[in-house]
């Protein structure tokens, strides 16, 4: 009897990026990282303190999963900014790979989705909204490997 004493792949101890919840947005946002057209994303601060996870840190690797929770690539942190919302540029909008050609376009759709009922109540807080001053965590990445 051998026994196989090969590692498991290096992604398999990577936290996990979820992007989205899943579903059509998921899967978008993951093609998007994959075809590398999704070099940043944006998080409220809120979420972070609920979850009482810490802030992303350059060089912080993680395994991007799609909608079936199946890790589909691996991504590195290069950059973070805690900005209000207001302060979310053009350049950071684009690079989040939607084809919004405007920072307007962008909140928008991000205001659609933080103000959505499944959004609501991940955070357990139905009447949870933002404005302006509400404090964004923008991540910027670069797509390390596909799996």
């Amino acid at each position: 009897m051998t026994t196989d004493h090969t590692p498991p792949p290096d992604h398999l101890a990577l936290p996990r990026a979820y992007f989205a919840f899943p579903g059509p947005l998921r899967d978008r946002l993951v093609a998007a990282i994959l075809d590398g057209s999704k070099t940043s994303t944006t998080g409220l601060l809120v979420e972070y303190e609920f979850e009482d996870e810490p802030l992303p840190l350059p060089g912080t690797r993680s395994a991007v999963v799609d909608s079936a929770d199946r890790p589909v690539a691996v991504i590195e942190v290069t950059e973070v900014r805690v900005v209000p919302l207001a302060e979310v540029d053009l350049a950071h909008a684009v690079d989040e790979g939607e084809g919004h050609t405007t920072v307007a376009q962008w909140r928008a759709d991000h205001e659609e989705y933080w103000h959505s009922a499944d959004y609501r109540a991940a955070l357990d807080d139905p009447g949870f909204t933002v404005d302006d001053s509400t404090v964004a965590v923008l991540e910027r990445f670069r797509l390390v490997t596909a799996l």
